[in-house]
């Protein structure tokens, strides 16, 4: 056989064996492009099941719990009810509930934020409103959890709160509060311990008169949960009404420190403070209790002012303190101040009426009560200056409102304008025709007309 002896040089020789990586590879690539084809054709597919990336979840990733949490902390930082925002502690409580419907939870604390947001409302109509918001989530937790210790505990809060006079006179707010001391018992039989229960069993107890079973539960609430704020805010709330009002002010000022932001502690103890001005013997002494009331509704108001909370009552209680305290200039200006944050609440006309009243600025004192009393139209509105309302008048539905249209016709009939003041005075007569105090002044100023009655 010939074979050649001439060596083999340059490339390898062709008939070697393939490499079995590179045929894997191609493979590969191979099935990577059709993969691609197929998912660019499923993406254009108007139903198709495969999605783009990063697309929006079309359900919430928040549960209500978190929600829930949100809400404490709003609460907690004094954002219970933002005029100008949904961010609050009522907002994230509806947003729970929005998620979960069932929730009980949610809807007792819902409840029970708008009942306290109620003492920050401007007028008669919007404390009534909130409360009826309020009780309408609590019948629904009750229809949800007719077991539930803490949902009638707070149904009597609501209930309590709602049982005023001015809000809807004095046969249904004593239909209210029975209703409260019916729900706040129910609460106890299901639960005999439940501090919530016997803390809101005391507030009604109280409004009721049963002054020491009232204090027997409060006491025992505290001792059950030292830490709760609505305890020692109606423990106060006894020991004032037990005229004990050093040691009521220990009390709200505990409440306070638990719940730093909530304005209506801050009036509760400058009330009280403003009590003991009054009662106190030595100058000194009363000048330094009015500086502490003042302390206290000053801070309510700033606290208002920084959660950009509208609320004209600090600014009352100031003006009222500066009032009892003879400077009358400084008195009339807060009491401005807070016609300028509602101009169409009646009850402010009516404080600063009494303001320039004992000021002796009879002319300037005539419309403000007018407005209170009678009401009185755009035009005749003298006083909310670049806000022209009509204001509707007060009903005859309290003590305090009784105060407003005596000064009326004081003022009147010391104005010798007697047609006018003589129908106010008979209105007072007939609504209190048993109240000594309404009486004799009614009288005095029927002696100032000539008129014997």
């Amino acid at each position: 056989m010939y074979r050649s002896e001439r060596p083999l040089t340059g490339r390898q020789p062709t008939f070697r064996r393939a490499e079995r990586g590179s045929s894997y590879r191609v493979l590969l690539w191979m099935f990577l492009i059709l993969a691609a084809l197929w998912m660019l054709i499923q993406l254009n597919q108007p139903n198709g099941a495969v999605q783009p990336l990063f697309l929006p979840t079309p359900t919430a990733t928040r549960t209500a719990n978190s929600f829930i949490q949100e809400a404490q902390a709003y609460a907690q930082a004094g954002r219970i009810d933002d005029p100008n925002s949904e961010d609050d502690a009522i907002g994230a409580y509806q947003r729970a509930i929005a998620i979960a419907p069932n929730n009980v939870q949610a809807r007792v604390e819902l409840a029970r934020l708008l009942t306290y947001s109620s003492a920050l409302m401007s007028t008669t109509e919007q404390r009534r409103a909130r409360l009826e918001e309020a009780q309408r989530w609590i019948e629904e937790a009750a229809q949800l959890a007719p077991d539930n210790s803490d949902v009638y505990a707070v149904y009597a809060f609501v209930l309590d709160w709602s049982a005023s006079p001015t809000l809807y006179g004095s046969e249904k707010a004593q239909e209210f509060l029975l209703m409260a001391e019916r729900e706040a018992a129910q609460a106890l039989v299901i639960d005999p311990n439940n501090p919530l229960a016997l803390t809101f069993y005391a507030e009604v107890l109280i409004d009721l008169q049963k002054w020491s079973d009232a204090q027997q539960n409060i006491e025992t609430a505290m001792r059950t949960a030292p830490n709760l704020m609505d305890a020692y805010r109606v423990y106060g709330y006894v020991l004032e009404s037990q005229r004990a009002y050093s040691a009521a002010i220990e009390q709200y000022t505990k409440a306070s420190k638990l719940a730093p932001n909530m304005t209506f502690l801050y009036l509760s103890i400058g009330l009280n403070y403003r009590t003991l001005a009054l009662k106190a013997t030595a100058g000194e002494v009363a000048d330094n209790l009015y500086g502490q009331a003042l302390e206290n509704f000053e801070r309510a108001a700033k606290i208002n002012e920084a959660l950009g909370i509208r609320d004209p009552l600090p600014y009352l209680h100031i003006a009222k303190t500066y009032s009892q305290m003879g400077q009358f200039f400084v008195a009339a200006r807060n009491a401005e101040k807070a016609l300028t944050y509602n101009p169409a609440d009646a009850n402010t006309y009516g404080q600063l009426g009494i303001i320039y009243v004992k000021s002796r600025n009879y002319e300037g004192a005539l419309p403000v009560l007018k407005c209170a009393v009678l009401g009185c139209t755009a035009a005749e509105n003298k006083e909310a200056t670049g806000n022209e309302v009509a204001i509707q008048p007060l009903p005859l539905s309290s003590v305090e409102v009784a105060f407003y249209y005596l000064q009326y016709g004081s003022v009147l009939a010391a104005l010798n304008q007697c047609d006018q003041a003589l129908p106010v005075l008979d209105m007072v007569s007939q609504a209190y025709p048993d109240d000594a105090l309404l009486q004799s002044i009614i009288q005095e100023n029927y002696n100032i007309c000539n008129i014997s009655r």
